[in-house]
């Protein structure tokens, strides 16, 4: 214990001390405000929910918990934007004598005793309080928000397998769609599912405080912790002792580009970053994984025929894939920024290679998007207004950043680098870039209609690009005003 005390105390120093850390405050006090919204939001729920129930024939305490399974598969799915994999400094410790399972013993306990695991208790007390306080009193309520959180820790850790897998190897997601789909599968495939019977017992043996409920909750978790030791410990090694597949079989030249000179040159080295390195290639594979996710259930089922989310998808497929690149302009470069330097107008080439790069790349979410398109749910004028708006307009609000970024962010280290959360900046024109147009859709189409606001938005976006030279020379010159300052924050952010 005294070792986790020392080890926290030493991140929370190491937070404070990097040269960051000031400019992390406003992304610190936006998420602390979320928190607080999404609490009070829960709180709000968990008394409508047991008030709508309390006079029906089931008791409210027996409805919930009989959808208990639904609301732990939502706990997953909410964990991936916002939990991230423990990612505690272990190098430094490496070279002491300290147990290395201590050191990983560590980073487990942290993921454990994680706030977000205690975010679910905003609704489950207030509602067991109403709820459940008249027949079993306080000590059933105690119980049962016992027994909400260790089901929030066996979800925590079930997260962090998956996630780490899929961080390894893509293909890993088919192990919680097969765990997820087993399940669906026995509760609406038989007439009478005794899954639900069980999730209702489950629930009432945590109120009544029934000791194998507990034990049997309690053994899950610590075999998933078992199982999340042994396998961080191999990944963790293997990263920090560079174990490399050096097995090429196959590499990529990209000749074509070529005959496009010095920025072909640099459309080549951000394919490579892109396709190579492991952070983006796991960025690349989640947005097309979400990208199609979303095709899918909009084309082939009735699930998101609102207005509303048929917006949402639409602005979310085009934007996303600037927003999870372009965020982070020239952080990756961080990594290298002395070597673009030493040339001159090194720079302006690269941001117009990326530029065109990335432009040429909108047509990615614009072909995946062809079943929706096919079935009639979206409109092709509509997608190619957005495609040609976000090419135009939104990626010249990203581009912006190039100025303004200069944190290094590590292409390959996951399971030992620094946790990373985005400047202030990059917070607030990452949510513009997002919500700006999706509001900006509304009004359009509530007085003009889609066919007009789909011109509206070609029009604009057509205007960007056309200018596209002359606002990237802008960026480039606003760039090397501050050069000096951006190259010792690359430097100093550099692990």
């Amino acid at each position: 214990m005294n070792l986790f005390i020392e080890l926290r105390k030493h991140g929370k120093l190491a937070a404070k001390r990097n040269p960051m850390y000031e400019k992390n405050k406003f992304g610190k006090f936006w998420m602390y405000f979320m928190a607080v919204f999404w609490a009070g939001y829960l709180v709000f729920f968990g008394t409508s929910f047991a008030f709508a129930f309390n006079d029906g024939a089931t008791e409210a305490y027996h409805v919930l918990n009989s959808g208990l399974i639904f609301i732990l598969c939502l706990d997953f799915l909410m964990r991936f934007p916002f939990q991230k994999t423990p990612a505690q400094e272990v190098k430094p410790y490496l070279l002491l004598p300290v147990k290395r399972n201590r050191l990983i013993d560590s980073l487990l306990i942290r993921s454990g005793l994680n706030g977000f695991n205690l975010i679910w208790l905003f609704f489950f007390v207030p509602f067991a309080i109403i709820s459940i306080t008249r027949f079993y009193g306080i000590t059933g309520v105690l119980t049962y928000s016992i027994g909400i959180w260790l089901l929030m820790v066996l979800n925590n850790y079930w997260f962090l397998l998956c996630r780490t897998l899929m961080n390894e190897r893509v293909w890993w997601i088919i192990l919680p769609i097969l765990a997820y789909g087993s399940i669906a599968a026995g509760m609406f495939i038989p007439d009478n599912s005794p899954l639900f019977d069980w999730s209702v017992d489950l629930g009432e043996g945590f109120i009544l405080g029934h000791l194998l409920t507990f034990t049997g909750a309690f053994a899950a978790i610590v075999v998933l912790w078992f199982i999340n030791r042994g396998l961080m410990i191999k990944l963790i090694y293997n990263e920090i002792n560079k174990v490399e597949d050096t097995k090429v079989k196959h590499v990529s030249e990209y000749k074509f580009l070529d005959r496009y000179g010095e920025i072909g040159e640099y459309m080549r080295l951000e394919l490579k970053m892109l396709l190579r390195n492991k952070v983006c290639k796991t960025a690349l594979r989640t947005v097309f994984l979400v990208v199609i996710s979303f095709t899918c259930i909009l084309s082939f089922t009735e699930a998101y025929d609102g207005q509303g989310m048929k917006s949402f998808i639409l602005v979310y497929n085009f934007v996303i894939f600037g927003i999870l690149f372009l965020s982070s302009l020239m952080s990756y470069e961080g990594n290298y920024i002395d070597g673009l330097m030493s040339r001159k107008e090194s720079i302006y080439t690269l941001l117009r290679a990326k530029y065109i790069l990335y432009s040429i790349a909108i047509l990615i979410p614009l072909f995946l998007m062809i079943p929706a398109m096919a079935t009639g749910k979206l409109a092709v004028l509509s997608c190619i207004g957005w495609a040609v708006f976000v090419a135009g307009c939104v990626y010249f609000c990203l581009f912006q950043l190039a100025v303004y970024n200069n944190r290094t962010v590590d292409l390959n280290a996951k399971m030992t680098n620094r946790q990373n959360m985005g400047t202030g900046l990059q917070n607030l024109i990452s949510g513009a870039a997002f919500g700006v147009p999706l509001l900006m859709n509304f009004m359009l189409t509530t007085f003009f209609g889609p066919t007009v606001t789909a011109w509206i938005l070609i029009a604009i976006g057509a205007g960007f690009i056309l200018t596209s030279r002359f606002w990237l020379k802008n960026v480039y010159h606003r760039f090397m005003k501050r050069r000096y300052k951006n190259m010792e924050g690359f430097r100093d952010s550099r692990q």
